[in-house]
């Protein structure tokens, strides 16, 4: 096979850019394509070259195969890269590549086939004596014959999207009752995510942990593990936390669970990277789940305790070369742990979110690793994945790693989009997870209501106050005539005292504000007072002296009247209610059911004149590769029906109207 000169990356975002990192690290031509939305994106400026595809949605763009393909040819591309998601798993583009003398950087056809069908997969695997989980994989999808495996079966069961990955077309259910409702969802949103509607169902194995084994194999016959990680802690079945070592692996269990995933893989003739995913119940007992025909997002961890540059395994496979090292060279070393940096809102049930990135920033330090296709500046698009970065920490033990990954997030700011670094900082300081005792089920349990940060500290929300006093002061000054700089903060009278509601979340308070000099301010929030000196204000990070004690807030301004603070404990945005216009206030939206963000929607339950109860599901609203219920706000019935479904639809957007009932 010839060696690879040149390989296109049909991908964007961290991906994009971690791939491109090793290939530049092996002295080989990168080529990037990019959609309309992603013109200025930080993979294509990391590019040597960068080909457009045209369109912002992903068919119009990154699984548009014909596009990228031909943007390959035309640039001269000796291979192709399809990192995870996108065409990574397509055999007709694989198959396309090799028509065209492409290097396709992936398994062979056949295997991805198998694999990437889990009603296929779970008899391939069955056959080859690797557990499995009891369950229904057959050819009959008709409802009925669902509910008669679901029965036979037991519930609870999972039902899953036979061509899926990343937890969508996923559906937990408890009760026969719930099943029907369950299918629909889980079959629209394979539909619309993978092109096949088709299920397969499983016995729920509660109380157990996600352990995936990370596989390679070449084209000499040569087939290693490269250890375990663990997938335990996830949320709508998509991964938050991973780590490598497990915390409750022995060698014999990594042995037998090595062995089964190299069996998993010699099965199907894999070659190049995957991974092998399987439940760990209480007992030690192990249950296949599913196989990954690619490089995961989290193969980080696995290069930190491994020293293995899986792309770079990927490249050299792929142009034919024996592995780099046989299965006695693999030893683990230390522990990492990654998180997934996500812009989603994880109090409003972890909605994704959209806008410009207006500061991004992670405190570099030892055992720390950043993968990001995000930079101060450039924008989170409505059309793709949430995430922003991994951050990664490694540790001689796991504890450092947790505390190294703990002090990087401290030290994170992300702001113009919400996000949800503090839950991520609070699941590092959970006894369970210190502990090492997390399994699939601890954030349902953990935050059964879902997820609610906690109140902010009383010097970090006079911190803010301050801040905002003294960019208020500034912008005055900034509109002043003839003002001398030494008047600043001087009143004939002494100090001045003013009061001021405010308003975090959805908490409204008062807060006395006096000032004698300038940028010094004394906060009296109800029973507590705090001193507050501003020492410096640059490039959206301030200098605070609270209490004495050397503070910096990450902020950035809207307008006057909101300021968005990020600090080490809590990320808020502080509104001044007196600074906003009456004429301004925002409405209560009432009946007024509106789009969530920027996306498609999916199908609509409800007619006009229909009469809904308040939390009744009116339809499935599909954004950044998630499909959403959209509930009823009120009681009442639907006056008007304002969007189609199919119609692409802006944040804000309104869906329909409820006349809401009178409470008399």
């Amino acid at each position: 096979m010839k060696s690879i000169e040149t390989i296109l990356v049909a991908n964007r975002g961290e991906i994009a850019v971690r791939v491109m990192r090793t290939a530049k690290a092996m002295g080989l031509r990168t080529v990037a394509v990019y959609s309309d939305a992603d013109t200025h994106a930080m993979h294509v400026r990391q590019a040597d070259r960068a080909m457009p595809l045209g369109g912002n949605t992903p068919a119009e763009s990154y699984l548009n195969s014909d596009a990228i393909l031909q943007a390959a040819l035309d640039a001269g591309a000796d291979a192709i890269h399809p990192g995870y998601g996108f065409l990574s798993e397509n055999t007709a583009f694989a198959a396309a590549c090799a028509d065209a003398g492409v290097i396709f950087i992936g398994p062979p056809a056949a295997a991805v086939e198998v694999m990437g069908d889990k009603a296929l997969a779970k008899r391939a695997m069955l056959s080859a004596d690797v557990p499995c989980i009891p369950g229904y994989q057959g050819e009959d999808q008709s409802v009925d014959a669902l509910y008669r495996e679901a029965d036979t079966i037991g519930m609870p069961v999972m039902i899953k999207a036979a061509a899926g990955g990343g937890g969508r077309g996923m559906r937990r259910v408890a009760e026969l009752d719930d099943l029907r409702q369950g299918i629909e969802l889980a079959r629209s949103e394979a539909e619309s995510a993978f092109g096949n509607g088709d299920l397969i169902l499983e016995r729920l194995v509660e109380g157990a942990r996600h352990v995936e084994i990370q596989v390679f194999a070449d084209t000499h016959g040569n087939v290693v593990h490269l250890g375990e990680r663990d997938c335990s802690l996830q949320r709508r079945h998509q991964k938050v936390v991973e780590e490598s070592p497990c915390p409750i692996m022995t060698p014999a269990l990594r042995e037998a669970m090595g062995a089964a995933a190299v069996n998993a893989a010699r099965a199907v003739g894999y070659v190049g990277a995957g991974t092998v995913e399987f439940l760990l119940d209480a007992k030690g007992d192990f249950f296949f789940l599913e196989m990954n025909t690619r490089l995961q997002v989290e193969h980080p961890v696995t290069e930190y305790v491994t020293g293995f540059d899986l792309v770079e395994w990927q490249i050299r496979v792929a142009q034919g070369e024996v592995l780099p090292a046989q299965q006695d060279d693999v030893d683990l070393f230390g522990h990492a742990i990654e998180v997934r940096l996500c812009a989603e809102d994880p109090a409003a049930g972890f909605l994704p979110s959209a806008g410009s990135v207006n500061r991004f920033y992670v405190h570099e330090r030892e055992g720390l690793r950043i993968d990001t296709g995000i930079e101060t500046g450039d924008s989170v698009s409505p059309f793709y994945d949430s995430m922003v970065a991994k951050i990664i920490a490694w540790g001689e033990t796991r504890e450092t790693a947790r505390l190294r990954l703990r002090a990087a997030l401290q030290g994170t700011a992300l702001m113009g989009v919400t996000h949800n670094r503090g839950f991520l900082l609070e699941l590092l300081d959970q006894a369970s997870f210190i502990n090492g005792d997390a399994t699939t089920d601890f954030i349902d349990r953990r935050y059964p209501e879902g997820y609610v940060s906690g109140s902010v500290p009383t010097g970090i929300l006079a911190g803010a106050i301050a801040l905002q006093q003294g960019l208020v002061a500034d912008a005055s000054y900034e509109s002043s005539l003839s003002v001398s700089p030494e008047l600043l903060g001087w009143v004939s009278t002494g100090g001045a005292v003013r009061r001021h509601t405010y308003q975090v979340g959805e908490q409204d308070f008062s807060a006395m504000v006096s000032s004698s000099e300038a940028g010094a301010f004394t906060i009296d929030l109800a029973d507590i007072s705090h001193r507050v000196e501003i020492q410096a204000m640059r490039d959206g990070v301030a200098t605070l002296l609270i209490d004495d004690c050397r503070t910096p807030l990450g902020y950035q301004v809207n307008d006057q009247a909101t300021v968005h603070i990020s600090s080490d404990a809590c990320d808020f945005a502080l509104i001044n209610r007196d600074l906003i216009p009456p004429e301004t206030q925002e409405e209560a939206l009432g009946g007024r059911v509106v789009a969530p963000m920027h996306g498609q929607l999916v199908s609509l339950l409800v007619e006009a004149n229909q009469s809904v109860e308040k939390d009744q599901r009116l339809g499935v609203f599909e954004a950044m590769k998630m499909q959403h219920e959209i509930l009823a706000s009120v009681s009442g019935v639907v006056q008007e029906l304002n969007a189609q479904v199919g119609q692409q639809l802006a944040a804000g957007d309104t869906i329909l109207v409820i006349d809401e009932l009178s409470g008399d």
